[in-house]
């Protein structure tokens, strides 16, 4: 078959493109489309893809268009309606904010959607910044995100087949598209082996963007006030915000490569975290490979791979005060049963792992394309 993959855009590594590389190694010959195009800000991941394969709308010839992507969102329409796939047996778009999902095609082409999200700001879940409160910017988006709305439902018919990344997912799928779909967790990098038993547990750890949906602050606040040992790992636009508001026993250690990660979890007591509508959540899921039990806010996928008292804890209340009373039921464990959540931890983990999604997702691909 000829193959074309299309991505949203490839400005950054993160979950969705974690998908993306390894739809690729099921695919190598395959097309690559994306709108915009930024292989330096791949970082480590660059040898992932070669830049030369990847196949740049128009969108992402536009002048500047890497920094000022944001407010030309409505021109999503234009952008993939102008791809031209008819060549194509089989085309499988990874799919989010920018709704690659629109594309058209006609039959006997085959079109198969991997659902990061439907468009957060188009359905009222938070997004990194709080555009609401700058009254240009909201009267531009609610004029705009109408139309969006309208059109992303369209989108949402075009494909033949739906995949969503997490039952969270799934059921965003149902409310707003009015589709079925089946369930692919995406792919997580599971290590061969969990932390070693004789590792000392140190401090509390957090993997995350820096952003307003993350919600690090609650952890923040928790940290200050019970003088307890937190790294953050990450960047993002509310690091200077943040930094001011941490207290001596937080240390923002940045952006790490992955064996630096590796032993950064090493010593971790417990991963945290306190995001809000996280779709699935590959940084816990990635701390339990570990052997990190995870203290997670019961909220989006969390609920589906923290299972409460057995790999971790959830709190209910997006606030320190819940988060810390969750944090002590964790600690007032024994030594033995800490050690049990920890290979819970990592039994779970296994679920999630690369090999798995590969597996998945090339069985559904053989048996919808017969």
């Amino acid at each position: 078959m000829k193959i074309a993959v299309i991505h949203d855009q490839l400005r950054e590594f993160g979950g969705a493109e974690r998908v993306l590389f390894s739809i690729l190694e099921l695919f190598p010959d395959a097309d690559i489309f994306t709108s915009t195009f930024d292989w330096e800000s791949l970082g480590q991941h660059k040898s992932h893809i070669d830049p030369k394969k990847v196949k740049t709308t128009w969108f992402g010839k536009i002048p500047l268009v890497n920094k000022y992507y944001s407010p030309l969102r409505f021109l999503t329409p234009q952008i993939w309606e102008s791809l031209d796939l008819s060549a194509y047996d089989l085309v499988i778009s990874s799919t989010g904010s920018w709704m690659c999902k629109g594309v058209k095609t006609k039959k006997p082409t085959v079109h198969i959607s991997y659902i990061h999200h439907p468009p957060r700001y188009l359905y009222g879940y938070e997004t990194a910044i709080e555009w609401q409160k700058y009254w240009v910017i909201k009267v531009y988006a609610y004029v705009v995100n109408h139309f969006l709305r309208k059109w992303d439902f369209e989108a949402s018919q075009r494909p033949d087949y739906l995949i969503a990344n997490s039952v969270e997912t799934q059921s965003r799928i149902t409310k707003f598209y009015h589709r079925p779909s089946v369930v692919i967790y995406p792919p997580v990098t599971i290590p061969k082996e969990m932390n070693p038993n004789n590792a000392s547990q140190d401090y509390y750890i957090t993997v995350s963007r820096l952003a307003r949906a993350k919600h690090v602050d609650v952890l923040i606040k928790a940290a200050n006030k019970h003088s307890l040992p937190l790294k953050i790992v990450g960047v993002g636009r509310d690091e200077t915000s943040l930094r001011a508001m941490a207290g001596k026993s937080v240390e923002f250690v940045g952006n790490v490569n992955d064996s630096e990660l590796a032993n950064l979890y090493r010593h971790a007591r417990a991963f945290v975290f306190a995001s809000v509508d996280e779709e699935f959540g590959i940084a816990p899921v990635e701390a339990m490979g570990r052997g990190v039990p995870v203290i997670a806010f019961a909220s989006g996928g969390m609920k589906e791979t923290v299972k409460n008292g057995i790999n971790g804890y959830l709190y209910d209340e997006l606030t320190p005060e819940s988060f810390f009373t969750a944090l002590l039921k964790f600690n007032n464990l024994s030594d033995e049963k800490k050690q049990l959540m920890r290979k819970n931890s990592r039994i779970e983990s296994e679920k999630y792992s690369e090999r798995n999604f590969k597996k998945q997702f090339m069985d559904f691909v053989r048996s919808h394309t017969k």
